[in-house]
């Protein structure tokens, strides 16, 4: 089955502000990345703050221009197109942006929020437009009454719904979840996953699901992508890569998941990482991550490590596999 998404070797970076006559900075916030979604599937990306996840999905919606590297959308390469040339694109490929709170226009209502796509790509008639409307609200969640209601309100749960039924009134084939869950609480997280996951499985769509809650990108995700610095570091099905974890820093991420219970075996395994992340700007040489590695050999100081299979996944580590 050919892949909705295909990335190859993506990057992009962006200009620093330094002095007139100082030399060019550049901070690579997405280095070399490659993978694939396939129809129906969602990839979750996971990482600190400032490894590039973001990044990485707005570039591939081409929000942001690539510096490098090709993207393919059901097999056509769409790196090169310009404004005019996505636009009929962009009724396939959506987005659900982090902050419910900014991403709704306060002067619209619910009605108009929803309906705002379907105007701008001129489909259907006014009446089918209600219709569909409707449909939606109903689909996430949301009473008939509150169409002639404003964002201010709602709360943060509910604008999160109205977002995504804004995003699923153009039918869209990807979607890129942008942080969906980081400004609600523990409760109103779990119903937007669910529907989420109910709307997957009803349109077959493929997400790709940005977030810090990695209990939250586990249950939702069929596949996790771990990034550092603007790299991935390890790819692979979710449930291999929670439970056995192969490269050091995916060690250490999944292993800073809290537990219930304090006193569990699991506080024993704490793999805490020492010193800060290096500056995106100054990448250190050879692996990105071996000035925070407690297994750091020469090899990690001087070459690079490409993203490998190693026991049915891809890693970026040069000692994979024997950890």
């Amino acid at each position: 089955m050919e892949p909705v998404i295909q990335v190859e070797h993506l990057e992009k970076k962006f200009r620093v502000k330094t002095g007139l006559f100082e030399e060019k900075q550049y901070v690579r916030a997405v280095n070399d990345v490659s993978f694939s979604i396939e129809k129906g599937k969602t990839l979750g990306i996971v990482g600190e703050s400032g490894c590039g996840k973001s990044t990485l999905g707005r570039t591939i919606l081409k929000i942001y221009e690539p510096d490098g590297g090709r993207i393919f959308y059901q097999g056509t390469d769409i790196t090169q197109y310009n404004m005019s040339q996505m636009h009929p694109l962009r009724q396939k490929m959506q987005m659900i942006f982090q902050d419910p709170y900014a991403s709704l226009n306060p002067r619209y209502t619910v009605g108009e929020t929803i309906c705002e796509p379907m105007i701008i790509y001129n489909m259907y008639t006014k009446a089918e437009r209600m219709e569909i409307v409707q449909q939606l609200m109903e689909t996430v969640g949301l009473k008939p009454d509150h169409i002639r209601r404003y964002p201010h309100e709602f709360s943060g749960g509910q604008r999160q719904r109205i977002g995504i039924a804004r995003t699923l009134a153009l039918n869209p084939e990807f979607i890129v979840c942008d942080e969906p869950f980081s400004a609600l609480d523990v409760s109103i997280q779990a119903q937007i996953i669910n529907l989420l996951e109910r709307i997957q499985d009803e349109k077959q769509i493929s997400y790709i699901v940005v977030a810090h809650d990695l209990n939250a990108v586990r249950h939702i995700s069929h596949d996790i992508g771990v990034m550092y610095l603007g790299h991935l570091v390890e790819t692979g099905p979710a449930d291999e890569i929670y439970e056995r974890p192969l490269h050091p820093y995916t060690q250490a991420l999944i292993s800073s998941i809290p537990v219930a219970d304090p006193g569990a075996q699991g506080m024993m395994n704490r793999k805490i990482l020492q010193g800060e992340v290096p500056s995106p700007i100054h990448v250190p040489s050879g692996c990105p991550f071996h000035t925070r590695c407690r297994y750091c050999t020469e090899e990690c100081r001087t070459r690079k490590p490409e993203l490998a299979d190693v026991g049915g996944r891809k890693v970026a580590c040069h000692l994979a596999g024997r950890l």
